[in-house]
């Protein structure tokens, strides 16, 4: 199975994640800022290697906190 992020919401955001293509896990490459976006939403989809290829999709939500407050 292959994962990968098709899209970030908001669009602007789309750097800041990355995902191993071979276990899932999904990682930050930047920092986040409540102050600026409160809520991601991130389509990933996983791929088999069969013939035809068969996927699937999921919705991840993270939604940032203000914790300094």
């Amino acid at each position: 199975v292959v994962y990968e992020i098709d899209t970030v919401v908001p669009t602007s955001a789309s750097d800041i994640f990355s995902i191993d293509a071979n276990t899932g896990d999904i990682k930050l490459k930047g920092t986040l800022d409540f102050e600026s976006v409160t809520l991601y939403e991130l389509h990933v989809t996983a791929k088999d290697k069969g013939a035809p290829p068969l996927s699937g999709h999921c919705n991840v939500e993270l939604e940032v906190l203000d914790v300094n407050d």
